[in-house]
């Protein structure tokens, strides 16, 4: 096993016990896990670099489809092998496409890390990609597009990206279009496999009653016969394209619905930026939580809407801060001008010293909160890895989120906030509709 080692180093030791190690392999595909003392499960995921975003106009869902694939069978397993294989030890077994990223992941009693282990990394490297299968699963991911298309809850988000982000493969959706998947070939799939799934922009991760030595020689194993693609030891994400965005436009989608959906996006801040801790304390007081400004002025103090919250969405070069609130379609106006009043007194005045402190709580206690799940720190690990080059402490984090001030927040809410907002609609409306000033 130690031919495929290429370095080990611990970086990170909590107060907790917990350990955190970093192994790179010969051929570039990186594996961190934390040893969780006092617990029995084991969260594994195998993380690859690729989304949606890398995908060109007409491969546009590729990398959903080939994540719905490689559960349909690989050299050793037939798509029921893998999923009786964990069921059959009370664990569980799933994956998501993102824009950046796809993850495929199993939690399992620790009796269970090798059988975790081997299936997992089974279904990613060894998936059989057959032409029939494609065609039966092509079926799956059309249902699962009219399914969406069913949501405007969800749909309104992908109409915002489209009209924010432009034609550019950020504004593209993940699932792709009825045309795109329709018209994908097996040919194009195997090549969209070969050319992303490579070790090294691969990264495994595992958290929980885990033994580091262990599932480094499990994953060596698995991954046993792919060719050396060695990358230097400093961790960076893929170059991509830079996003393009769009600014103070209305997008609007008609339709019968009862309730209509909107929003409003504003700039955001890249994954990395150091400015993302102040961002998440403005996001919380501004609308994450019932006791936000958002939510009393728009639901408490005028019963405008029934749901209204504030997101934030970054990626590794780009970022948007939003709104989004579902209500009748006569009161859509309303709401868009209430939102706009609150967010406008955020840029002049900041906010108070009780929404700033509670804005940090809010903040904190998910981060702290989260180390409760081994799959959060599973995922924690694995993101830090892949997307942010750096895996921070808790008390790191915690620490950086403290020191959040006023003066911060301020500064960010005018940088962020002033521009024109660009707003997506879905509603039963006759035509044009004006949300601006």
């Amino acid at each position: 096993m130690t031919a495929h080692r290429a370095s080990t180093r611990t970086l990170l030791e909590g107060a907790d016990g917990a350990l955190v190690r970093r192994t790179v392999l010969t051929s570039g595909l990186r594996i961190v896990t934390e040893s969780v003392p006092g617990v029995r499960s084991v969260s594994f995921g195998v993380w690859v670099g690729v989304g949606s975003r890398d995908e060109s106009a007409r491969q546009m869902g590729s990398a959903h489809f080939l994540e719905h694939l490689l559960f349909k069978g690989t050299r050793r397993r037939s798509a029921w092998d893998i999923s009786s294989a964990i069921e059959a030890v009370g664990g569980e077994m799933n994956a998501f496409t993102m824009k950046e990223y796809t993850c495929f992941y199993a939690r399992v009693l620790d009796t269970d890390t090798a059988l975790a282990v081997d299936v997992v990394c089974d279904v990613v490297t060894q998936g059989l990609l057959q032409s029939d299968d494609i065609e039966s699963e092509r079926g799956v991911i059309l249902e699962e597009i009219a399914m969406n298309e069913d949501d405007p809850g969800d749909i309104v988000h992908d109409l915002f990206m489209e009209t924010y982000y432009g034609s550019s493969p950020l504004g593209r959706s993940i699932l792709g279009s009825q045309q795109t998947i329709s018209e994908l070939s097996p040919r194009g799939i195997r090549a969209f496999y070969r050319r992303n799934y490579v070790p090294s922009r691969i990264v495994v991760s595992a958290a929980g009653s885990v033994d580091h030595d262990h599932i480094v020689a499990l994953v060596a194993e698995a991954f046993d016969g792919d060719a050396p693609n060695a990358e230097p030891e400093h961790r960076s994400v893929p170059s991509r394209a830079a996003a393009a965005r769009g600014r103070g436009t209305t997008a609007l989608q008609v339709r019968p619905t009862e309730q209509a959906n909107l929003v409003i996006g504003y700039d955001g801040l890249r994954r990395t930026d150091d400015r993302r801790y102040a961002l998440g304390v403005l996001n919380a007081a501004l609308g994450a939580g019932m006791s936000s400004r958002l939510f009393q002025r728009v639901r408490e103090e005028r019963g405008l809407a029934y749901s209204v919250y504030s997101f934030v969405c970054s990626f590794s070069d780009s970022g948007y801060t939003g709104i989004h609130a579902g209500c009748l379609p006569g009161k859509v106006r309303d709401v868009v001008r209430v939102c706009r009043e609150t967010v406008a007194e955020v840029m002049r005045s900041g906010l108070t010293d009780e929404e700033l402190q509670r804005g940090k709580g809010q903040v904190k206690g998910g981060v702290v909160l989260g180390q409760e799940d081994t799959g959060a720190r599973m995922s924690r690990i694995a993101k830090g890895e892949l997307l942010y080059a750096e895996i921070p402490s808790i008390g790191e984090v915690l620490g950086r989120i403290d020191a959040v001030g006023h003066d911060d927040v301020r500064e960010l809410a005018g940088r962020l906030l002033s521009d024109e907002p660009t707003y997506a609609v879905i509603g039963p409306f006759d035509g044009a509709i004006e949300l601006g000033d």
